[in-house]
């Protein structure tokens, strides 16, 4: 099965929002081995529309359309596909009704126009939209299947998953399956480096390695009869990965981050955890924040991004300020020190750094960031060199900072349960 994926929007070709749609149903596609060759994205002009619906419609099996699917007159995707294929639109009463509950249970005036997404071409299945108001298209036809997405990710994305990707791979005549093995603290070229004999000798099931910041996602896909087959495939590909990287593997499951791993292990464990941040400056607690559950361990958050709050709330001495700086070894150890003192926490993390795009010297350049992590008194810093903008060594900051958790906390596991078997 081959796909092609069309985005809508004249915004997209102005560069004014990042065409993330793209990057995403790729993915999708990807991860359930569908084969996608051309991406395109128009803007919101019927006549160039209708002439990428005869040119994907040509080379793929299935056309992925995002956006264009709202109230208004430069919204004309759907109205292209149906003139394309010589269908009427008619009025899906389902989704008006849904559209219409969506703005009573807002207490928001309905405009007329809004009618107009309720409208889908003969012969379509609509995709109810649990985020928004325009539904989604499903239309199979004999030259190929097209499937019309809102534009919002929040509102594209649970549709993708929920509805659109069931139906393509009940299409398909063989089982498709993928498992994604995520790791952290080893860089793209070297993990590639790692697995190069596995990727040259791959047939079925492939391998491909995916970037992410301060960490690298190594997707195992597989094609069998049926499902069953297909895992059967994959799982002598994930133990040779898993006996090559070791503890540098934070999971193999699609829907864990590696904030969630932290959480996981502090959770199971019953322990609390309490940030100190300077450079990332509410970063890192934010994206542990963002795991739910984690109120049972997350205690304190503190941005100490002078030199006189590192002091006084995290009780970093003068002295060794000014004998190191700020952004130093020393520095990091004292704030997990005090924040510890200060907040009577299981576990204290701090970074401190320079991330630009002033501030650096030779001796500390921007991207020298120390990151330090204290697991019931055992402290450890680690110093870290980033490339990049500002924003991105901030990200890599708080990926680093969370991947020495997790190691330092599977040490402290470790040693426990040694101590206790010696017992």
């Amino acid at each position: 099965m081959t796909a092609e994926i069309i985005c809508v929007g004249t915004e997209l070709l102005l560069g004014n929002i990042i065409n993330t749609n793209g990057a995403y149903l790729a993915n999708q596609c990807a991860k359930y081995g569908i084969a996608c060759y051309y991406q395109d994205v128009v803007g919101d002009n019927e006549e160039r529309l209708l002439g990428l619906l005869k040119t994907a419609t040509q080379r793929a099996d299935v056309i992925l359309l995002s956006g264009g699917l709202g109230p208004t007159e430069d919204d004309m995707t759907k109205e292209s596909v149906a003139k394309f294929l010589g269908k009427e639109l008619v009025l899906d009463q389902e989704s008006l009704e849904r559209i219409e509950e969506y703005f009573k249970t807002r207490k928001l005036v309905m405009t007329e126009n809004n009618k107009k997404q309720a409208l889908i071409p003969e012969g379509a299945v609509a995709l109810p939209n649990d985020n928004g108001t325009a539904p989604g298209i499903y239309l199979e036809t004999e030259g190929a299947t097209y499937v019309l997405l809102p534009g919002p990710p929040q509102e594209l994305i649970p549709m993708v998953e929920s509805q659109v990707m069931p139906r393509l791979l009940a299409k398909s005549d063989q089982a498709i399956c993928s498992q994604t093995v995520k790791i952290c603290g080893i860089g793209e070229s070297k993990a590639e480096t790692m697995i190069k004999d596995l990727i040259d000798a791959q047939t079925n099931p492939t391998i491909a390695t995916y970037a992410k910041v301060g960490e690298v996602h190594i997707r195992v896909t597989a094609k069998a009869e049926d499902e069953k087959e297909a895992l059967k495939l994959i799982k002598p590909v994930i133990k040779e990965l898993k006996n090559r990287f070791g503890n540098a593997i934070y999971t193999t499951d699609e829907s864990i981050t590696l904030e969630k791993a932290v959480a996981d292990l502090l959770l199971a464990n019953h322990l609390t955890i309490s940030c100190a941040e300077s450079c990332t400056g509410g970063k890192l607690s934010a994206r542990l924040i963002g795991v739910p559950g984690i109120s049972e361990a997350y205690k304190v958050g503190y941005v100490t991004y002078s030199n006189k709050s590192k002091r006084k709330l995290l009780d970093v001495k003068k002295s060794i300020l000014q004998k190191y700086g700020a952004v130093s070894e020393n520095v990091a150890k004292e704030m997990v020190k005090g924040l510890m003192r200060e907040t009577e926490t299981d576990v204290t993390l701090a970074t401190t750094g320079i991330a630009g795009p002033d501030g650096g010297t030779p001796e500390k350049p921007v991207g020298l960031v120390y990151i330090a992590c204290n697991v019931k008194g055992k402290i450890v810093v680690k110093e870290c060199h980033f490339k990049g903008d500002r924003e991105k060594i901030r990200d890599n900051a708080v990926a680093a900072a969370l991947e020495l958790a997790r190691l330092c906390l599977l040490e402290y596991f470790s040693e426990v349960t040694f101590g206790k078997e010696k017992k």
